[in-house]
Parts: structure tokens; sequence; C-alpha cells
């Protein structure tokens, strides 16, 4: 079971998980600040923007021995990240 704390930032309640000695927010808490009704719907266009692929491509050739690049070539906004 994940520990959960509870996290103030600029007066917003974010909720913080620790799972096997790695540590997670809760992406919803933080899009809650940005529209309160329908959360989901900033995660959402958060997810369908290049900045987060890009993220996680890099994130991936940092921590991945394993990881191929070239995977990512089907993603309209490409970028050569992936593959250097």
């Amino acid at each position: 079971m994940a520990k959960t704390n509870q996290l103030i930032v600029k007066g917003i309640s974010i909720s913080t998980f620790k799972i096997a000695n790695e540590s997670y927010i809760s992406l919803m808490d933080v899009a809650r600040n940005k529209n309160a009704d329908e959360p989901k719907d900033v995660v959402k266009n958060w997810m369908h923007s290049p900045t987060p692929i890009k993220y996680w491509c890099l994130l991936e050739r940092l921590n991945n021995s394993n990881f191929k690049g070239v995977e990512f070539v089907s993603f309209p906004f490409f970028d050569k990240i992936c593959l250097a």
C-alpha cells in the first residue's frame, strides 16, 4: 500500500505517494488548480502536447539501456532527442 501525504504549494493541497522508495505526486491535484470542475481535461490536454512525450523520451534514454527511440518516430511531433 502506498503511503500518502499532503504537500501544500501556493495554498494548494497536493497528494504525494511513496511506493518502494519512489516518490510521486498527484497530477490530478495539480490540474485541479487550473480547472476545479474538470481536472481530467487539463491532464488530457497536457498529455496530448509534445512536451511530456519529449520528456518521457529523454527520461527513457537516460535510464533505460533497452530503450528504442526509433519507436517514437510515429509521433507527429517526433524530436530527434529520442534517437540521440
